[in-house]
């Protein structure tokens, strides 16, 4: 009875090791500190990130009159609506006429905005700018697994986890105590831990998230299952040997 009981013991804590679950991605260590969410990280707006589309329109006179004022840019082209789309260069750098390049990254879109409108000020009266942002996206993880993936295009600049996590139909196969989100520099990047399974939790999922933000739900560990898949093919193998030695014999 002890040994049946040991072997059982040792099919659980495999069940949870890379054994049971090889295409588990991204996991951390049981000790591993997540970064601390600030207040100023759960209030903040959509920070624009590289390759990001801007769509920009300027008007006079506090919006009167529409002009074009980036009409000779090389690196601007026409979009709907009279105004013109820039991506944002892998630097963060967004080369406009008259001013040069410009670092518009980690900007706010009012800080755009703002920004633009001070400098279009020594050229034009009461210059008005109007900034829009597309080709944000976050990678989601639904359960934690390679072939659970999938690109959420963020449909508006201040969507939250929340919003991510309905589009990708809630976190069904996974853990809602156990949400990664990782943000950053990939080779030095902050990983913050979010709990949905209580209502303490709701402050943090209503995150905006940014762009290239990676979202990780935990899987669910159905032992059973796992030990049923894993067993299987060595118990048909065994089976077979002991079919071709009863022939043989």
């Amino acid at each position: 009875m002890k040994k049946i009981f040991i072997y059982i013991s040792l099919l659980f804590f495999l069940a949870s090791c890379k054994v049971f679950a090889p295409s588990q991605m991204l996991r951390t260590k049981v000790d591993y500190k997540y970064a601390e969410f600030s207040k100023e990280q759960t209030d903040q707006e959509y920070k624009i990130a590289p390759f990001d589309k801007i769509s920009f329109k300027l008007a006079t006179n506090n919006g009167e009159n529409l002009v074009n004022p980036l009409a000779t840019s090389g690196t601007a082209v026409s979009s709907s609506g009279g105004g013109l789309a820039f991506t944002v260069e892998y630097d963060g750098m967004v080369k406009f006429p008259v001013f040069g390049r410009i670092k518009v990254s980690g900007l706010t879109i009012k800080e755009l905005e703002v920004m633009l409108e001070e400098k279009y000020a020594q050229y034009y009266n009461d210059p008005f700018v109007q900034i829009e942002v597309s080709n944000m996206r976050v990678i989601l993880f639904s359960n934690g697994l390679s072939g659970d993936a999938s690109v959420i295009t963020l449909s508006n600049p201040n969507m939250t986890l929340f919003e991510a996590l309905a589009t990708a139909g809630g976190v069904s196969g996974g853990k809602a105590y156990n949400i990664k989100i990782i943000r950053g520099d990939l080779k030095n990047p902050q990983i913050f831990l979010v709990d949905l399974s209580t209502l303490d939790g709701v402050k943090k999922a209503n995150l905006v998230l940014q762009a290239n933000d990676i979202i990780v739900i935990k899987p669910r560990n159905n032992v059973s299952e796992r030990i049923i898949t894993f067993v299987t093919p060595y118990l048909t193998l065994a089976s077979f040997l002991l079919l071709m030695y009863n022939t043989i014999k």
